[in-house]
């Protein structure tokens, strides 16, 4: 998009760009979302930035009315392949936070000045701006929703002190961490009344434009692994949880199937909608790592519009794509994990759970275990096509985090004994997130691309095809 587009974007407050760009304003110092409802600024007073990051980089701070930081996160980064797309995928992990920018560069196979300097080419901003946007962001959503003191806020955050902290904040937000919390809607303050580990930290994951909720959470419910994951609750109310092993500890996470999340939001009006969740952490430096690993495993920062404008076009797949506006293509939160379950099954994971599942200290109903590390089945069952795979990828030979390159991981799942091409397709679209795979054994048009995994669900669905 020009600048002129996006003005024009801008000028209509159009929902659809929410988080594809931020735009910022040189008389009031601040950015926001471009469907802000505020008076559109005149345009030799706008500028346009990539990300909430470097708009922050030039000295301008959030609006407090849009709230541009809360916005879903560009689908580009989630559907491109290269350094660019990986590197941001990784920070919204928090690898820079836990290993740095050297960690995150060694990841990506590149020096740290080489990522820095794609990052703020392309960008505006360096990893350690994205991250800090990041923090930034976590911890308003603590401020807000959790009694926590501020001091522990700000080391959950991933802040190295609580000066660092009050100086982001006041920089970003132009509040005191105290004004900001005392800003929260009234369902935060209701939250800080309850100590936080007793009720978890409650959060809206925003999604744009339509959103089928119906069909992930079949799938979701189709799958369930008895001891991490459960769904309870009748179609158009069902409840999600399940166990998560995190970088600092676990977690259960709580998302709710939203009633009425499919309808389409009219041009130019506020995002989409949300899903409601809720994250009981044992360690709140986990918070940012758990909220983007429910992102994919949703797929909540899916463009709706591009997908369905692309595959609407085909004769074959219009009626469904009108049928459901925006399927999704769920993802997973443990790429791992998802290898693993592809593999052999939702009854034999069930027995490895049990068998050498890490039990949760503190089990909550049907949730009792954590799903075992790839080490840990690589010892106990070295054998077969299972200890195969986790050997692979307990050493590193197969890499499925958010920063693995696709055809490298691809290739090196293929070259597994015992891991046929319609295995390596699913945790091609569902651990690694392509947005692009092809049914195997298929003939497809290209006209599909770059939402052949879309086009997938939606024969899926239908029941044309038969794939997870």
């Amino acid at each position: 998009m020009d600048e002129d587009t996006r003005y024009e974007a801008v000028r209509s407050r159009d929902a659809r760009f929410d988080g594809a760009f931020f735009f910022a304003v040189e008389t009031t110092g601040i950015y926001c979302r471009p469907s802000c409802p505020a008076v559109t600024p005149k345009r030799h007073n706008v500028r346009f930035f990539a990300t909430a990051a470097a708009a922050q980089g030039s000295g301008f701070r959030a609006c407090r009315r849009c709230r541009p930081d809360a916005v879903p996160g560009s689908a580009e980064w989630n559907a491109r392949a290269d350094v660019v797309g990986r590197a941001m995928r990784l920070i919204g992990d928090g690898v820079v936070d836990r290993e740095g920018v050297a960690g995150l560069a060694a990841r990506l196979g590149y020096s740290a000045r080489q990522v820095q300097r794609q990052l703020t080419a392309e960008l505006g901003a360096g990893p350690v701006a994205l991250a800090r946007a990041q923090r930034a962001h976590t911890a308003r959503v603590l401020l807000q929703t959790t009694g926590l003191p501020v001091t522990e806020i700000a080391f959950a955050a991933g802040f190295a002190s609580v000066r660092q902290f009050n100086d982001t904040v006041r920089a970003v937000y132009a509040a005191t961490p105290s004004e900001l919390r005392a800003a929260a809607p009234g369902n935060g303050r209701a939250a800080r009344r309850t100590p936080a580990p007793a009720v978890g930290i409650p959060l809206r994951l925003a999604h744009r434009g339509p959103y089928q909720a119906g069909p992930v959470f079949d799938l979701l419910q189709r799958e369930a692994v008895a001891g991490i994951e459960e769904v309870t609750g009748t179609p158009g109310r069902r409840v999600y949880r399940r166990t998560l092993r995190l970088p600092h500890g676990t977690a259960i996470a709580t998302v709710h199937e939203r009633p009425g999340a499919a309808r389409t939001a009219p041009r130019g009006a506020h995002p989409g909608g949300w899903l409601d969740a809720r994250l009981h952490l044992t360690d709140h430096r986990d918070l940012t790592t758990a909220v983007q690993r429910l992102r994919r495993l949703f797929d909540l920062d899916s463009d709706p519009y591009a997908v369905d404008e692309r595959l609407g076009a085909d004769p074959r797949l219009a009626p469904l794509v009108a049928a459901r506006p925006g399927l999704r293509s769920p993802g997973a939160v443990d790429p791992e994990e998802l290898a693993v379950r592809a593999l052999v099954g939702s009854a034999e994971a069930a027995r490895l759970v049990q068998r050498y599942g890490k039990r949760l200290d503190a089990p909550c109903g049907s949730l009792t275990h954590v799903f075992p590390e790839p080490a840990t089945l690589a010892a106990a069952e070295p054998d077969g096509p299972l200890g195969a795979l986790t050997a692979a990828l307990a050493d590193g030979t197969v890499r499925l985090d958010p920063g693995a390159d696709r055809d490298d991981a691809h290739r090196a799942l293929l070259a597994l004994p015992g891991l046929d091409t319609r295995t390596a397709a699913v945790i091609r679209v569902r651990a690694l997130g392509d947005p692009d795979v092809a049914p195997p054994g298929a003939d497809v048009p290209d006209t599909w691309r770059p939402w052949r995994s879309y086009a997938l669900r939606h024969l899926c669905v239908a029941g044309e095809w038969e794939f997870p």
